[in-house]
């Protein structure tokens, strides 16, 4: 009976291993983007080194277990026991509409609300909802990237098609 669970096995997609290369394509890509975007806040001027740094590693912190809470959000709502192999776009787009979502509430409470912190003159605001266009469109693109290469494969590929 163990040989036989064990050979299923190799046929169940490996949503585990999925998981964990997203979780660390994630971050790497947060952290690339905190460090490019970090200029078109105030703390790049107003701030130490250190501060900035911290800023830099907290909000990659806070952008990992965002990342992780909307994938597994996107999972619970939209996937499918076979997921990587099935339902990746459906589960991606859900992923990326909360992220979004979740980001939008985020600046809108951090910048005007709390006043934690405030971007600069120089950071393109997106009308209407005056939210940074960089923040916005960090959930848009870091996620996929992280999920295609964490899924070795684009979410809009047919299955077997454009691995990378």
């Amino acid at each position: 009976m163990i040989m036989a669970s064990s050979s299923l096995a190799g046929a169940r997609p490996d949503w585990l291993a999925a998981l964990r290369r997203f979780a660390v394509f994630t971050l790497f890509g947060h952290l690339l983007w905190e460090m490019a975007h970090v200029p078109l806040y105030t703390i790049w001027a107003e701030g130490s080194a250190g501060e900035i740094a911290f800023a830099v590693v907290h909000c990659t912190g806070g952008d990992l277990l965002i990342a992780m809470s909307t994938l597994l959000l996107a999972l619970f709502t939209v996937g499918s026991r076979s997921w990587p192999d099935e339902k990746i776009g459906t589960v991606l787009l859900a992923a990326i509409l909360l992220g979004v979502g979740y980001t939008i509430f985020s600046e809108w409470l951090n910048i005007v609300v709390r006043e934690a912190w405030a971007y600069r003159d120089i950071m393109p605001v997106i009308p209407v909802i005056d939210a940074g266009l960089t923040p916005v469109l960090q959930w848009i693109v870091v996620p996929t990237l992280a999920y295609a290469a964490a899924l070795r494969r684009w979410p809009w590929a047919g299955r077997g098609e454009a691995h990378a």
